[in-house]
């Protein structure tokens, strides 16, 4: 198998899992959202202040989506940095000049990874 073939078999499995993560954590907020009108209902019927209880379907799909998240940018980064790192040796090799600037470019992909993580966070915090 080719490198361009195996380059659109990643790019096709991370658009799939991407859409399946923005699907669930669309749920999640959906859910969230309905919640939310169930609590206003139960505060306008009792005037009491009630917090909006979390179904365990959201919580579920939450942690599924911060796992999407982290998997996709973890993937993502690991084929950046390698594709990266590989070109960027072979310049270091032909001028020592530009470790520099290799190094520059390695971890803006590395941070490809850290994107995800964050997002992850941010979905967690909100469960």
């Amino acid at each position: 198998m080719g490198k361009s073939k195996l380059a659109k078999k990643v790019i096709a499995f991370s658009i799939v899992l991407g859409i399946v993560a923005i699907s669930a954590t669309s749920l999640l907020v959906l859910d969230a959202k309905a919640q939310t009108k169930e609590a206003v209902k139960q505060i306008n019927e009792n005037t009491t202040t009630v917090a909006p209880q979390k179904s365990d379907v959201s919580v579920k799909w939450g942690f599924i989506a911060a796992a999407i998240a982290v998997g996709i940018g973890s993937l993502a980064g690991g084929l950046a940095v390698g594709y990266v790192g590989a070109a960027a040796m072979g310049a270091i090799g032909e001028r020592p000049e530009l470790a520099g600037r290799a190094l520059i470019f390695v971890g803006l992909a590395e941070g490809i990874a850290i994107y995800g993580l964050i997002i992850a966070i941010m979905i967690l915090g909100k469960i």
